[in-house]
């Protein structure tokens, strides 16, 4: 492999019922990122059937040119026409990184074209940045710059690794959502537009879809949330939940929690805040009765105000709120709420 061919960051550009997907602003936002270091450009790939004209969106959000490959087999997700098109924009284009969003499809869709065109995939990744591999130079080994470090959490979130991928590309990676910031998009911009299908020849691989049936999720998406209350193992029971959705309700915000709270049955893990969870950045994050594990923390810790309730004063999280309360959340947490509710009425 001549790794010199391989020019360029590029993002699968996720769109579902001719929408493209929050994902992929944010993936556009981080390229450019690494274009910048890489001192090359930025190419979205948009994958669909009558798509065309999302192209103008994606320029608004970064990207420089977007290649279109547009057939009525690509109407509806299906993981073998897709992982065609995409390997075979790789194969055709030769990338030097290729980003996908750690989607339900991207989670799909990216194993399946790394095996493909023959190289590494490190799934499911927090930060992405431009530097040498290895890390630290080590005597008698050839120190690589200019390398794609992609950090993800393993084994279940208690240590963070950076994987490097330095003799195969592209270097390519599913990105969770949530943790790459989307640029402020950019008026009338406008992007280079190349088309390319590689043809689709349906055969027993292609799944036939009889229906799509959507279900309307009954819990609101914590990552769209302005105010989250977000509660630990110190709330100390599911029933004690009570009073931080009254105080999530005052506020109009949404209860969220951390994976102790999941591992223990109490909350779904849709409200689950952290590295094996979601990554959130609401204006307002209360933290109650949660004792600040780095892997709780690196979900939440880009949050604008965040607010601290807990017994221990010694507990981690203080170190990353803007503002501490000790003491026993079971008073503390009812009497803000009380005292909201006054304000809010006088208020009015």
């Amino acid at each position: 492999m001549n790794l010199e061919e391989y020019k360029g960051v590029y993002v699968f550009a996720q769109q579902v019922d001719n929408e493209i997907s929050s994902i992929a602003f944010e993936l556009l936002g981080k390229a450019k990122d690494l274009a910048k270091d890489l001192s090359t450009d930025v190419t979205a790939v948009l994958i669909g059937s009558d798509v065309k004209g999302l192209a103008d969106q994606l320029a608004e959000y970064g990207a420089d040119k977007v290649i279109v490959v547009d057939d009525p087999e690509l109407k509806d997700y299906r993981t073998e026409p897709y992982a065609h098109a995409l390997s075979s924009v790789i194969n055709q284009y030769k990338p030097e990184i290729m980003l996908v969003g750690a989607t339900a499809i991207g989670r799909d869709l990216g194993p399946r074209v790394s095996a493909r065109v023959a190289t590494g995939l490190t799934a499911d990744c927090t930060v992405l940045e431009i530097g040498d591999f290895p890390l630290q130079a080590v005597p008698g080994q050839e120190q690589l710059h200019n390398q794609l470090l992609m950090t993800r959490p393993a084994f279940g979130g208690n240590t963070i690794a950076t994987i490097a991928c330095p003799y195969n590309r592209p270097q390519m990676a599913t990105v969770r959502a949530g943790v790459m910031q989307k640029i402020a998009p950019i008026k009338g911009a406008k992007a280079v537009v190349e088309e390319f299908n590689p043809g689709f020849t349906p055969d027993n691989k292609y799944v036939e879809i009889l229906d799509i049936v959507k279900s309307v999720a009954e819990t609101v998406d914590i990552m769209d949330a302005k105010i989250l209350v977000s509660g630990g193992r110190g709330v100390g029971s599911p029933e004690n939940f009570k009073i931080l959705e009254d105080l999530a309700e005052v506020l109009g915000g949404t209860v969220s929690c951390s994976r102790a709270v999941v591992d223990s049955g109490w909350k779904p893990k849709d409200l689950q805040v952290g590295q094996t969870g979601k990554t959130v950045r609401p204006n307002v994050y209360f933290a109650i009765g949660i004792s600040g594990a780095i892997q709780h923390v690196a979900g939440m810790e880009e949050s604008d105000i965040i607010v601290a309730i807990n017994k221990d004063a010694d507990a981690p999280i203080f170190d990353v709120a803007d503002y501490g309360v000790v003491g026993d959340l079971n008073k503390i947490v009812p009497k803000l709420t009380e005292a909201l509710k006054a304000e809010i009425a006088a208020a009015k």
